[in-house]
């Protein structure tokens, strides 16, 4: 089962391509059941209003572009993340608790704390260990948009003495499932076909 994000502002900011508009994030139920279920419920509503991305840091020169952290560089800022937020207006959002996942890789989408705070990682966090719930993974085809929200224009800002980058213009996103064959995780074909299959 995938879920992709859709923006429906972001097509003016990077592209006159169409197809960067969709990033396909592939579910993890076996490891975060708790989390997919809240998925699962975001999906069956059928809109996401209020989910949005409003955070973009880059790798920096702390990451190389394939994740693996540069010996003796910091750990940031910046982060190499995107985060955002999947809490829908006019929803009460449970607290989704912790689970047994990986550490966070290049291309995770994890929780920030208990939800519905989320980020995609765009390099390999070792350091974090398994701080964080990782409930998905964006296709590696997909991860040059998460790319290109990390270059979008940001202002700095300072949240509990740490310094990140904020979007000037948040990105609003959608949610949809979608019906995929993962033989190979090359899911190219179909692009725009969504399904309330799994």
């Amino acid at each position: 089962m995938v879920f992709f994000f859709s923006w429906s502002n972001f097509y003016s900011s990077i592209s006159s391509n169409p197809a960067l508009l969709r990033c396909c994030v592939q579910l993890l139920p076996d490891c975060a059941p708790h989390s997919i279920s809240y998925v699962l419920e975001l999906l069956a509503s059928r809109h996401c209003v209020g989910c949005h991305f409003y955070r973009a840091e880059s790798r920096g020169k702390s990451w190389d572009p394939e994740g693996n952290h540069i010996e003796h560089a910091p750990y940031g800022p910046p982060f190499a993340l995107i985060q955002g937020t999947l809490g829908t207006y006019g929803t009460v959002f449970k607290d989704i608790p912790t689970e047994a996942c990986s550490t966070i890789r290049r291309g995770s989408v994890a929780w920030v704390d208990s939800g519905p705070e989320f980020l995609v990682s765009l390099a390999n966090h070792d350091e974090w260990n398994k701080a964080y719930t990782v409930f998905g993974l964006v296709l590696p085809e997909d991860m040059e948009i998460i790319e290109r929200i990390a270059q979008l224009p940001a202002k700095l800002e300072v949240w509990s003495n740490i310094n990140v980058a904020v979007l000037e213009n948040p990105v609003p996103l959608h949610v949809r499932r979608i019906k995929r064959s993962f033989g190979n995780l090359n899911l190219n074909t179909n692009r725009g076909t969504s399904s309330s299959g799994s």
